[in-house]
């Protein structure tokens, strides 16, 4: 598009905005309808380089995006109207914020003339999202008095903070006046876009970035090594990692140190994980008294983001550590226990590949041995105990997904129980698989959106693990379903309501406690698959459901299965799970612990 052709000043910024966030690394478009938006979004239909998504609510968009730079990592842009329009953003942005996700907010608004004047579909939209942007700018509405160079640098550096450090959403808000449409004016604009002549040629951003790079001096790399050859019992937790490379740097770290791996659900060294080293289960270890009381580590190394398993924290809270050393690529704290001696900010790839050279070799597998034992002895007391029963449950269901799911396939995770029984009882060792969840905020809103955008991003088939009130809540964003490349399976727990809180405390209040926290909404959802033109699967048996989700998995249309269960026998169920477990950890540890004296001790 030759720019200085553009029929009006509104949509010459808008065509630069746009094709300034493409030549920075940006082509994916979230877009909801909207008149006062009508220049950005016409300058994203006219640009060739340009891919859209177009969604009518401006929350499942949103979190569409977030899903999308999830999968891709890639930043992403979302356009919308004036008024509420952007503030329905507000809890994917608030995601992208605790998530550290470049998120590239365009927000149209009215011009200073309509606000606080009682114009219609008006609001304050400046500083709209606090503190949970990483920059924000109020664009002034188009004008020749402003050189188009300043659009152009403003774009730029919006791009940069949003991928800077730590990354996170920006917000630009754009003022329009009419005419909105791609109305031609009489200006000529041969003068006024003079200074872009290079600009237009060469096909690169207006500025460009060079980012910082977390390199550990050598010093550095020392003294921290210094204090992990100092540990003579250690692990390392491992919590949401960006890249393969990172997952394998981190295995390659373990072997060195002859140290055991938590690996959280979302680390993707979870599911289909070939490594001795890695300790699938965890959080079910950490059920046993015997094993917190007497199993010896004195240091920590946890890398990448938060765990899921609340256990962890709970144990690592009651014990007394020489180090937790902490390694994450930007400066925040992630410290809910307060626990970090050692911060380090660093690319987790280098930091592996920097410090282990420095690091001794440790010999003794003792622990690991001990550990995977204990593992092998979970895993049966799980496959016995969830088999033995014979309709499906929550647990089994996340099992059964585990071990059919197909190799290199995305699987989205909802808050709530959908990811903490994966991250329980999910089967390890068969198909290694992308994981995703919303684990900023950790909320359920949003989560067929996020689900739909991470299939795009990653371009695969995904299966979403969800939960029923997360389902209707965000039950309008099945239409995307219609836009998908490739089958989404949706497979809900359909327990009637909220399950999570039959494991708290107010679950013991009777009186109050079903109506306003079970919250029974006594809905299916048949004929929601229906309605959005989905395959639906209610399977009742073990069988069954084995036989559906691969059928689903190797289909063209995207598929909700519905798997009814009962909050009150689901809550007894885990429990009663994992008093077996735990049991059979103590006798296991207790044998460990307190070998029985030999023949030779007893004949003295």
């Amino acid at each position: 598009m030759n720019i200085a052709q553009s029929p009006n000043i509104n949509h010459l910024w808008a065509h630069l905005i746009i094709e300034e966030l493409i030549r920075t690394g940006v082509d994916y478009f979230c877009i909801s309808p909207g008149s006062r938006s009508s220049p950005l979004t016409t300058a994203v239909a006219l640009n060739s380089k340009a891919q859209s998504f177009i969604h009518f609510d401006e929350r499942g968009t949103a979190y569409h995006a977030l899903g999308y730079i999830s999968a891709s990592k890639r930043p992403c842009v979302l356009i919308c109207t004036s008024g509420t329009a952007a503030a329905n953003y507000y809890p994917a942005v608030i995601e992208a914020f605790k998530k550290k996700l470049p998120l590239i907010v365009l927000t149209a608004d009215r011009p200073p003339e309509l606000r606080y004047s009682g114009a219609e579909q008006t609001i304050d939209q400046v500083g709209l999202f606090g503190r949970y942007v990483r920059w924000e700018f109020d664009i002034p509405c188009p004008t020749k008095d402003m050189k188009p160079a300043f659009l152009l640098t403003t774009i730029d550096q919006a791009l940069h903070r949003a991928k800077g450090s730590p990354p996170g959403p920006v917000h630009l808000n754009c003022m329009y006046r009419e005419p909105l449409a791609p109305i031609k004016t009489q200006s000529n604009f041969q003068d006024y876009v003079k200074e872009l002549t290079q600009w237009e040629t060469d096909n690169k951003p207006y500025t460009q970035y060079i980012p910082s790079d977390q390199v550990l001096p050598d010093h550095k790399k020392k003294e921290i090594s210094t204090i992990i050859n100092e540990i003579k019992n250690g692990l390392i937790v491992v919590g949401k990692l960006s890249s393969p490379a990172e997952q394998k740097a981190v295995i390659k770290l373990s072997e060195k140190l002859n140290w055991p791996v938590f690996p959280d659900i979302v680390s993707g060294l979870r599911l289909g994980v070939p490594y001795p080293n890695v300790i699938p289960y965890f959080d079910q270890i950490l059920l046993s008294e015997k094993f917190v009381e007497n199993f010896p580590f004195d240091g920590v190394i946890h890398i990448g983001g938060r765990m899921t398993s609340k256990r962890w924290y709970t144990t690592v809270e009651n014990i007394s550590l020489k180090h937790y050393i902490m390694v994450l690529n930007h400066p925040l704290r992630n410290d809910p226990i307060h626990k970090v001696s050692l911060r380090i900010e660093a690319n987790i790839l280098n930091f592996c590949e920097a410090i282990m050279p420095h690091l001794m070799v440790r010999h003794d597998k003792n622990r690991l041995l001990e550990l995977q034992s204990a593992c092998l002895k979970i895993e049966r007391q799980i496959e016995a105990h969830l088999t033995e029963i014979k309709q499906l449950s929550e647990p089994l269901v996340a099992r059964l997904i585990s071990e059919c799911i197909l190799p290199n396939h995305g699987l989205f995770l909802a808050s709530s129980m959908p990811i903490r029984d994966m991250d329980m009882y999910a089967y390890h060792a068969k198909n290694m698989v992308t994981v995703g969840a919303n684990r900023g905020a950790s909320g359920i809103d949003g989560t067929i959106a996020t689900a739909v955008g991470f299939a795009v991003g990653l371009n695969q088939v995904t299966t979403l693990f969800i939960g029923d009130l997360a389902l209707l809540h965000d039950l309008n964003s099945l239409t995307m379903l219609r836009q998908l490349a490739q089958p989404l399976i949706i497979v809900v727990l359909n327990n009637n309501g909220g399950g999570i809180f039959s494991f708290l405390p107010i679950s013991e209040f009777g009186d109050i406690f079903e109506q306003y926290f079970g919250t029974p909404h006594h809905l299916i959802f048949s004929q929601a698959a229906k309605m959005f033109g989905l395959n639906y699967i209610n399977p009742q048996t073990q069988e069954e459901f084995i036989a559906g989700y691969k059928e689903a998995l190797k289909g063209q249309t995207s598929t909700l299965i519905e798997v009814m269960t009962n909050r009150a026998e689901n809550a007894n169920l885990h429990q009663v799970l994992q008093k077996s477990i735990r049991s059979t950890l103590n006798k296991h540890f207790q044998t460990i612990f307190h070998p029985k004296p030999s023949v030779f001790l007893q004949s003295k």
